[in-house]
């Protein structure tokens, strides 16, 4: 999976605790340099984590726990919420607010929606880190740095894959109205697909409806051979609708779980475009606890790409194993 230079340097940099060297006739040692750990252990704080991720969403539980693991390593407590609502998701930023928390994480799916909570964060001098969609509005929002993927770029990707695999018209599912970062993708995939490229838009809390609404679309235009996708539940669903239409479209997903990766391994989706999403809840965490400790920011005002990453049959078993654990 690709890192960024600047996650590998962050990650390195906290793998090292100290050092020594001899000096002068004594040869002894210099005392250990324990200081230069102090900023990455922390002293303690309050961060709160707001998404767009529905309650049991299996791709935000692996966000969750990232942010929470990072919450014990560095001694700090999180909170984790989430609503897909952007006017609940706007009063949960604000409460965070009132309880003057040390940082707050904030998926960034409705940038206009959450712009008003987040200034008022910012005007409290509370670091914003900004997560998964929205990384155009990111920096404009007074965010010290954004964490996710280009979906522009992860969109090119997977039509370029789907190109390859035969695919010339293309359903792209769309599960979260007003999702940005949603569109993003169908657009990167059209760039790239040379077929076309059709919108379906579904509700992610009724995958009985998602997948009648595929089943039908495919019955009614057997041109389409391929459907994209964008979260794994709606895969899920799409595998269904498929084998309920009798199609032979081919399918590919943004996103893991469980249940998307053993469908990769049974050939029933060609791959899944992966956003290392345990990297958004654990890196937030870890850049708000060195601002508070050591004043330190990441990215030099660009996004901290956590992916595209592409799960296929080839490296599936592995995945599947982390998967299993919640970390992938």
């Amino acid at each position: 999976m690709r890192r960024t230079p600047i996650v590998l340097a962050l990650l390195g940099a906290l793998a090292v605790t100290g050092c020594s060297s001899s000096g002068g006739q004594s040869g002894q040692s210099a005392p250990p340099a324990t200081s230069a750990a102090a900023p990455a252990a922390g002293g303690g704080g309050d961060f709160a984590v707001i998404t767009h991720g529905a309650p049991g969403d299996s791709f935000w539980d692996v966000v969750k726990n990232g942010a929470e693991a990072a919450g014990k390593q560095y001694g700090v407590t999180v909170t984790y919420q989430g609503d897909g609502d952007p006017a609940k998701q706007s009063q949960l930023i604000d409460q965070a607010v009132s309880e003057k928390v040390d940082g707050i994480v904030v998926s960034l799916a409705n940038p206009d929606a959450l712009k008003e909570a987040i200034g008022k964060a910012v005007a409290a001098k509370i670091p914003v880190v900004t997560i998964n969609s929205g990384a155009d509005s990111s920096k404009a929002l007074g965010a010290i740095t954004h964490v996710g993927q280009s979906e522009d770029v992860a969109g090119r990707g997977a039509g370029e894959q789907l190109k390859t695999a035969g695919v010339t018209k293309l359903l792209c599912v769309i599960h979260e109205a007003g999702n940005v970062g949603l569109d993003q993708r169908c657009k990167g995939a059209e760039e790239t697909l040379g077929g076309t490229v059709e919108r379906l838009q579904v509700d992610v809390s009724n995958l009985a409806d998602v997948t009648s609404k595929v089943t039908a679309k495919l019955q009614s235009d057997q041109a389409v051979n391929g459907v994209l996708a964008l979260n794994p539940a709606v895969a899920v669903a799409a595998r269904d609708a498929i084998k309920d239409a009798g199609s032979q479209a081919k399918l590919a997903t943004f996103d893991l779980s469980a249940d998307v990766v053993t469908a990769i391994n049974d050939g029933e989706i060609l791959f899944a475009v992966d956003q290392q999403q345990y990297l958004q809840g654990y890196l937030p965490i870890t850049f708000l606890n060195l601002y508070k400790a050591n004043l330190n920011t990441v990215g030099g005002g660009l996004p901290v790409n956590t992916g595209p990453g592409f799960v296929t049959k080839d490296n599936a078993a592995q995945v599947a194993k982390l998967a299993e654990a919640g970390t992938r």
